[in-house]
C-alpha cells in the first residue's frame, strides 16, 4: 500500500510545455512558459513569461524548439525540471537552405 501511494505522487508531477531560449549551456536549456489569464477587473487577456532552467542529459534540444518538461527534483541551484520530449522543431527558411547548398 506505500509504495502504491508513493507511486501515485510521483505520477502528479506537473508537465508544462514551452519553448527553447537557449541551448548554450552543457546539459542544460532554458525554457520560456507562456501563460495567458483573464485580468480579474478589466477582462482583458495578458500573458505572462517565465523562465525556468531545465536538465536536458543528451544535449539535444536546440534554440526555437517547443518542448515538454517535467518537475523533478532539485538537480542543481537552479534547475528544478528535466526534458520529456520535443514536441516541435522549427523549419528553416528556405533562403538557410540555399546559403548553405551554394556553399558546398
Amino acid at each position: 500500500m506505500i509504495e502504491s501511494s508513493a507511486s501515485e505522487q510521483r505520477n502528479k508531477r506537473r508537465v508544462i510545455q514551452g519553448a527553447v531560449t537557449s541551448d548554450r549551456m552543457d546539459k542544460s536549456i532554458t525554457v520560456t512558459i507562456e501563460r495567458r489569464f483573464k485580468h480579474p477587473k478589466y477582462k482583458k487577456y495578458i500573458r505572462k513569461h517565465t523562465k525556468v532552467h531545465a536538465h536536458d542529459a543528451e544535449n539535444q534540444a536546440a534554440v526555437g524548439d517547443t518542448v515538454e518538461i517535467m518537475e523533478c527534483r532539485p538537480l542543481s541551484k537552479s534547475k528544478r525540471w528535466r526534458l520529456v520530449r520535443i514536441l516541435k522543431r522549427p523549419r528553416l527558411a528556405s533562403s538557410e537552405t540555399h546559403q548553405e547548398g551554394g556553399a558546398q
